[in-house]
């Protein structure tokens, strides 16, 4: 999403003294995609480096980053295709200064792809990669307890969507989002009270995920996969769910539908990477979809943090829960079939 022009200039020159021989700083550009960090394109008299400023409050602590620092480290050394942070002359990889932490990370060519520019082909390499990325994680993360995540309560979710309706009608000036917004949240607190008596039961936690996995957070280099980037929401989830959730943004398109025929090669080459089998893909695929059908973000961040970047994402995903619920039975055949 475009940032502002007005993003602070990071501290380059103190940040590369800790380096050995980075280079004579030349340029520093702020990075135009991204929602909740900062990122640069640092460019020195010896290359170009990625220069991430750390800012989303539940990932900025050093022993957060330092961990998701580790993780990338090894996955490298796996052959994972990541980008890991470079080590400054005391070996350290988190920079704190002035109360911030930064982290210099090798600059990588490449190009984002949604769904829509991979081909079958290209959606099974997909599937594959986060199958390597969960069965990687597993043995170069510590060992994790279990814990339940508890699906959304229905009657939470109507009491949102009365709030949002509130805030929706009552902006000014109204325009046609605004219609939008409010002809979604009717329609889905109709669809949230036929199907309330589908809510998933609890799910044990399956493994460390990255996410985070989408397409801003993987680059290309033509066909190929060369770098999957921002591990900051590193966690344990259900591993399935991730598959599932990261092809609902992959594979998404403009009118809310799914290209199922492409989540079809995705998930069964994710299955056979990862080990999983097609009843854990039907589980994540329920509990994904009643995520979706219980998911406002995109309006919270406009009507309570007046915060407009996501906008843009609001037609394709508002839709695609209604699209979903309509073709539950083929979405959970692609995933699981």
């Amino acid at each position: 999403m475009p940032r502002s022009s007005a993003t602070p200039v990071p501290p380059v020159s103190a940040l590369l003294r800790r380096y050995d021989d980075p280079g004579e700083p030349l340029s520093c550009v702020p990075v135009t995609q991204g929602l909740l960090n900062r990122g640069y394109r640092l460019s020195t008299t010896h290359g170009a480096y990625f220069l991430k400023q750390h800012l989303d409050a539940p990932t900025a602590d050093r022993a957060t980053i330092v961990r998701q620092h580790r993780a990338t480290q090894r996955l490298h050394a796996l052959g994972v295709p990541v980008a890991p942070p470079l080590p400054d002359a005391e070996g350290e990889t988190v920079a704190e200064i002035d109360g911030r932490c930064y982290a210099l990370h090798p600059w990588v060519d490449g190009r984002h792809r949604a769904g829509a520019q991979l081909s079958e082909a290209g959606s099974r390499r997909l599937g594959a990669l986060l199958g390597l990325v969960h069965t990687c994680l597993e043995q170069v993360m510590e060992p994790h307890g279990g814990h339940r995540h508890h699906s959304a309560d229905p009657e939470d979710t109507f009491r949102l969507i009365d709030r949002l309706l509130v805030l929706a009608r009552a902006r000014r000036p109204r325009d046609a989002f605004d219609e939008l917004a409010e002809h979604r949240l009717l329609e889905r607190r109709r669809l949230l009270a036929d199907h309330a008596h589908r809510r998933p039961p609890p799910a044990s936690a399956g493994g460390w995920v990255h996410g985070d996995f989408h397409p801003l957070n993987l680059l290309y280099r033509g066909a190929e996969p060369a770098a999957i980037i921002d591990w900051d929401r590193l966690g344990v989830q259900p591993r399935a769910e991730e598959a599932v959730r990261a092809a609902a943004i992959f594979f998404v398109q403009p009118a809310g539908g799914l290209e199922l025929e492409k989540v079809r090669a995705y998930a069964r080459a994710y299955r056979r990477a990862a080990g999983a089998d097609p009843a854990e893909l039907a589980a994540a695929v329920h509990r994904v979809w009643w995520e979706r059908l219980n998911d406002f973000w995109i309006l919270r961040w406009r009507y309570q943090l007046h915060d407009g970047r996501a906008d843009p994402q609001f037609p394709a995903a508002s839709a695609l829960a209604v699209w979903w619920t309509r073709e539950y039975e083929a979405v959970r055949d692609a995933f699981a079939g």
